[in-house]
């Protein structure tokens, strides 16, 4: 019984896995605005821009932001003062920040400068 139980552990954590892996993919392919629930969500650093663009979350959500170009690249906060700055991210680098205050956070590629994204925290 108690293999049994071990397995349909196994079971369910790795449905877990493929069903995070799975919206996660479905979130990135988004064309411009993501709603987020969730406790941390992903912007892709891609073909020199950030997808999704527009990033609609919760206070509290941790935003990570991963670099999948051959190029560095920023994720550099608009406001003044400068809330986050990742500093320069190479290839498959990431850097994260939580979200704690609602507000419109818009932000762009310090290398790069036509590279832009906002994130709405509602």
């Amino acid at each position: 019984m108690k293999a049994a139980a071990r397995v349909s552990t196994l079971y369910l954590i790795v449905f877990n896995i493929i069903t995070i892996n799975f919206s996660t993919a479905r979130a990135s392919s988004a064309p411009s605005t993501q709603p987020a629930s969730q406790a941390a969500v992903t912007v892709k650093i891609e073909n020199f821009a950030f997808l999704p663009k527009e990033l609609d979350i919760t206070a509290g959500t941790t935003v990570t932001w991963q670099n999948a170009d051959d190029v560095p690249h920023t994720a550099t906060s608009k406001d003044n003062p400068q809330v986050f700055d990742s500093g320069p991210l190479d290839t498959d680098d990431r850097f994260s920040f939580t979200f704690s205050k609602p507000g419109k956070y818009a932000y762009y590629c310090k290398v790069h400068p036509h590279m832009t994204g906002v994130v709405v925290v509602k």
